[in-house]
This record gives structure tokens, sequence and C-alpha cells, in this order.
């Protein structure tokens, strides 16, 4: 074999191994992103988030809450919420 072609073949392996590598390296961050994306509790009941949402503006507005709180669990409330 003649030092260039096994030049070559050395380089299409690299690649090869590069290309190996870089998609498990994908793979795993995707799988790390879905685990972290799993909501750790159940699935809440887009209803009734939605009657607490409601609830907690008309809190805001009578002025039984402050900003902060207001927006705090505003916040909570809307992670619940399963968005297509």
């Amino acid at each position: 074999m003649s030092q260039a072609s096994f030049q070559k073949q050395q380089r299409e392996k690299a690649r090869r191994e590069r290309t190996a590598a870089k998609m498990a390296k994908r793979a795993e961050r995707g799988a790390a992103t879905e685990a972290e994306a799993e909501p750790l509790a159940p699935p809440a009941d887009q209803g009734a988030v939605l009657v607490e949402l409601a609830d907690l503006h008309q809190r805001f507005e009578n002025g039984d809450i402050t900003f902060d709180d207001f927006e705090v669990t505003k916040q909570q409330l809307t992670e619940q919420l399963d968005v297509r």
C-alpha cells in the first residue's frame, strides 16, 4: 500500500470517528434535555390552573397581594399549563 493511500484511509477513518462522536454527543444532549423537560409532578388539571390564575388576577386587582407575589405565583401557574 502506498503512503498516499494509507494517509487517505487514516483521514477517512478519523472523519468517521469525529462524525460518530458528534452524533453521540448530540444524542446525549437530546436525552438530557428531554429528561429536564419532563415534569416532576403529575400534570395539573388545566381547568383548575386557569381558575387559579383568574383568582390570582382578581386578588391582585383587589390589592390583596403585592405585584412581586403576583408575578411569582403567576409564573408558577403558567409553568403548569400545557401549551401546544
